[in-house]
């Protein structure tokens, strides 16, 4: 029996919108966001999914974003758990800077160095290596032995949480992952064997 992974990231929140440094920061997605993660829902509806379980980071967008999912599957009762370990990765000093200040304030070279290297963190925030090392431990602790058990699983969370999940799955490298973009409120649907080992996916973005 193949094990059912769906990853998500949330849709567009109102810091998206205004192109500025969110990660651990905590608003809620904008009408856009809200109208992407429905789709979401309506796309994973539509190919008939349900699921066992759901796992989410602490942060509002991502939780806003399962519930309207969720809600469009009919599956509002679903076990929810929400761990910090599943947060955004953190930007430390970028936080709530407009991505254009920050390039002013600290040069483009140096905010593309941040943003699109493995493991540079911004000044006391955390690389993306960072964030695999939180995120990885959670998914091999709790995410991967519901799977293994036989469960469907659904994880909506971040951009950089979700990134660290795939290069493990889909084995990339650390350049193939950070070319990889993930589009808000675009499932991606995962069959694992019972290793959880990936044996197909499908990413439902457009």
């Amino acid at each position: 029996m193949d094990r059912l992974l769906v990853l998500c990231r949330h849709g567009e929140s109102e810091w998206n919108k205004l192109n500025l440094f969110t990660g651990w920061k905590d608003p809620d997605l904008t009408e856009k966001g809200v109208a992407e993660a429905i789709r979401a829902g309506e796309k994973l509806k539509a190919k008939g999914l349900v699921f066992d379980a759901a796992y989410t980071s602490a942060l509002t967008r991502a939780q806003h974003t399962l519930d309207l999912i969720l809600t469009q599957l009919g599956q509002t009762d679903l076990p929810i758990t929400r761990d910090q370990a599943l947060n955004e990765r953190d930007y430390g000093d970028l936080s709530g800077l407009n991505k254009d200040e920050a390039r002013v304030k600290w040069g483009e070279e140096q905010v593309h160095i941040w943003r699109r290297s493995y493991d540079v963190p911004p000044p006391g925030g955390e690389s993306l290596k960072d964030t695999a090392a939180r995120v990885l431990p959670y998914w091999d602790a709790h995410i991967l032995p519901d799977l293994k058990a036989g469960k469907r699983i659904i994880v909506a969370a971040h951009g950089n949480s979700l990134r660290a999940l795939i290069m493990k799955l889909e084995k990339l490298t650390p350049e193939q992952i950070l070319k990889r973009e993930l589009a808000t409120g675009a499932p991606i649907v995962y069959r694992l064997d019972a290793e959880g080992e990936v044996i197909g996916h499908e990413d439902l973005a457009g």
